[in-house]
C-alpha cells in the first residue's frame, strides 16, 4: 500500500509511538498511530482498535487502550476512519461532510485496508506476525465483528459496548430523513450539528442481508470472541450484548454498573474501575488467544 507520510515518533514510559497516515478507497486520509513497547520484536501479534459513532482514535481512553496493549507486548494500532469527520488537527470535527456521508461498508473497507498495511508491513514500528486481533467500541466493535467474520487473517476478537444492530431509528424518523434528505445529529460534546445524508440508510437497506447483517455474522464466527459490555449502559442496552452473546459463542464478560464508557471521559481524566475491569477482562482474553512474546 501507498501513502505512507514520515513517521512522527515519540516516547511514552517504555513505548514507541509512531503515526502514520494511509489513503482510503477514495484517497482520503486514513490517520492512525502504532504504539509498541521498546523490546518489542518483529513478529509480535499486533491489536487494531476501532473506535465507534461521533468518535475518534485520540477519545477518551483509545491512546490508553493501546499503550495498555502495547506495554503488554502486543503492536497496537490505532485509526480514524474516514467518515469519522476529524481532520488533521486530529481532535476537531474539521471534516464535517465525511461524518455527513458515512457508511458502515465504508468503514468495513477502511479496516479491511488497516488490516492489509499492519500485516503487509508497510506500518512504522516492528513488522507485525500473521496473527492479529481486533478491537472495537460501541459501532466500531460491530464493524470488527463483521471484519472478523469474515476475514480469516483475524485471530480473535474482543468487543467494548457493541451494537447488536444498525437500525437505531424508528419508521417515522427514517420517513422525515428520506423527506428532507437529511438528519440532523447534534454532537453534545462540541455543539456541532451535522446534516446526515440518506447514504448510511441507502447502505443499510442494501446490506442488511448481506455483508452488514451482524446475526449471521455472530453465528458465523470461528474465532474467539469477548464481549464486554457495562449493565448500566445509556446508549448501548446490555441487552444486546446479551444478544451478541446468544447468536453465536461469545464470551459475555458483564461489567456491573458500567456505562458506555466505562466511566471514561474527553479529555481522559485517568482510569476508572470500570474501565480498570474492561481492561483486565481485555489483556486476560487476549494473553489466552493472542500471545506475545514473552
Amino acid at each position: 500500500m501507498t501513502g505512507l507520510r514520515p513517521a512522527e515518533s515519540g516516547r511514552g514510559a517504555d513505548l514507541q509511538h509512531a503515526a502514520f497516515a494511509l489513503p482510503s478507497a477514495d484517497g482520503y486520509p486514513l490517520r492512525g498511530d502504532v504504539r509498541y513497547a521498546e523490546t518489542t520484536a518483529a513478529g509480535a501479534p499486533a491489536v487494531i482498535v476501532c473506535h465507534g459513532y461521533k468518535g475518534f482514535k485520540d477519545w477518551g481512553f483509545f491512546p490508553e487502550v493501546a499503550s495498555e496493549l502495547a506495554r503488554t507486548g502486543w503492536i497496537a494500532v490505532t485509526f480514524n476512519f474516514a467518515g469519522s469527520g476529524i481532520g488533521p488537527d486530529l481532535l476537531n470535527f474539521t471534516d464535517p461532510e465525511r461524518f455527513e456521508q458515512a457508511t458502515l461498508s465504508g468503514d468495513l473497507d477502511d479496516l479491511a485496508r488497516m488490516i492489509d498495511a499492519v500485516l503487509g508491513g508497510v506500518l512504522p514500528g516492528p513488522r507485525a506476525a500473521s496473527r492479529l486481533g481486533l478491537i472495537g467500541h460501541s459501532r466500531g466493535g460491530a464493524v470488527a465483528l463483521l471484519a472478523a467474520a469474515s476475514d480469516p487473517r483475524v485471530a480473535c476478537l474482543a468487543t467494548w459496548a457493541a451494537v447488536a444492530h444498525f437500525e437505531r431509528w424508528d419508521e417515522a424518523t427514517c420517513r422525515t430523513w428520506r423527506e428532507r434528505g437529511a438528519l440532523e445529529v447534534l454532537n453534545a460534546r462540541t455543539g456541532q450539528i451535522f446534516r446526515v445524508t440518506t447514504a448510511v440508510l441507502d447502505d443499510i437497506e442494501a446490506h442488511r442481508a448481506g455483508r452488514l447483517d451482524l446475526t449471521r455474522a455472530a453465528g458465523a464466527l470461528a474465532v474467539p470472541y469477548l464481549i464486554v459490555h457495562g449493565d448500566a449502559d445509556e446508549s448501548v442496552s446490555i441487552a444486546e450484548g446479551r444478544l451478541l452473546a446468544a447468536w453465536g459463542r461469545g464470551e459475555l464478560r458483564v461489567i456491573p454498573g458500567a456505562g458506555h464508557t466505562f466511566g471514561a471521559v474527553h479529555p481522559f481524566a485517568g482510569r476508572t474501575p470500570h474501565l480498570e475491569a474492561a481492561l483486565a477482562a481485555t489483556g486476560d482474553f487476549f494473553r489466552r488467544h493472542l500471545p506475545a512474546p514473552g
